[in-house]
């Protein structure tokens, strides 16, 4: 076991066919128990900065899902519907109880689909700029377009990822980052060098380009569903706290505020001047809605 960078986490792995890195950000004892669930690309570092602020009431961890972070494929899919049936084990096995689940963009999806699909170990539910079917009638963010639509094209998703290993560590994380934030400049420092580290250690790694692509591709695919993507949230009986970052450039804002106005009984929360990872953002305000929901719901004691 070791130190997760300085953000008082402690790195574990659960053999769940193959090592699944995951993050033990401790919390008290006689607390509800929140698992964490990372977007594409993103890995535990996602949450550093929320989780120790959520773990002052809560026992927290974050789980880094099939080709991401610290959990290599080991031949295992990464596409959104492998890895929901990761995290359902990661549930079932690691977590053991019901848990409140916090997901960011395709964790967020990943999330509600488990949450849909098999809710027994679920008490709650935070969907943090989930990845949204698109409103018809909104324009995407030009940068976001041309993006995925490399990552859909076989062969040019391929190409522009081998080319984008090419420029430095921290330039990959500055250009993240200016895509992600509306304000990157708000990232601590000690963020970014984690960041670097953390893509070191991937490199060392072979397959995780078509990792990625797998799960950037299943991502836009189920999206693409929204009959389906519906018809799942329709099927969620436990508290739902969406909340969404106006200046979203990956999900739309008006994707988020159309699924409030179909779903008035979720909490809905829109930040101001806030993008894709509201987590990273404002952890502090974050944490404190997330926290004051819990109490609301009565999700503030361990199920029994």
């Amino acid at each position: 076991m070791t130190t997760v960078a300085n953000f008082g986490g402690t790195s574990r792995y659960a053999d769940l066919d193959g090592p699944v890195h995951w993050v033990d950000f401790g919390g008290p004892e006689d607390g509800p128990r929140i698992v964490l669930v990372h977007g594409l690309g993103g890995s535990h570092l996602n949450w550093a900065l929320l989780a120790p602020l959520l773990a002052e009431k809560a026992r927290v961890c974050a789980v880094d899902l099939a080709g991401h972070g610290l959990t290599n494929p080991e031949g295992r899919g990464t596409t959104v519907q492998a890895n929901t049936r990761l995290l359902g084990r990661f549930l079932r096995q690691v977590a053991g109880e019901p848990v409140v689940l916090v997901g960011n963009s395709m964790g967020g999806m990943i999330s509600l689909l488990h949450t849909a699909q098999d809710p027994d170990l679920v008490s709650g539910l935070v969907l943090v700029d989930p990845a949204l079917p698109m409103v018809f009638g909104t324009r995407p963010d030009p940068m976001m377009l041309s993006t995925f639509f490399m990552y859909s094209v076989p062969g040019l998703g391929e190409r522009f990822l081998a080319r984008s290993r090419t420029v430095p560590a921290r330039r990959q994380v500055d250009r993240l980052l200016e895509l992600v934030c509306a304000d990157p400049s708000g990232i601590p420092e000690e963020l970014k060098l984690a960041s670097e580290h953390l893509i070191g250690e991937r490199a060392k790694v072979e397959g995780l380009d078509a990792a990625f692509l797998a799960a950037a591709r299943s991502t836009v695919f189920t999206t693409s569903k929204r009959g389906a993507y519906f018809a799942a949230m329709d099927r969620i009986r436990v508290p739902v706290f969406l909340m969404s970052g106006d200046r979203d450039r990956l999900v739309n804002v008006a994707a988020a505020r159309y699924v409030a106005r179909r779903k008035p009984h979720w909490r809905y929360d829109e930040f101001a001047g806030v993008g894709h990872v509201p987590q990273m953002e404002i952890p502090g305000v974050v944490s404190e809605r997330v926290l004051a929901w819990m109490d609301a719901n009565r999700l503030s004691t361990p199920a029994s």
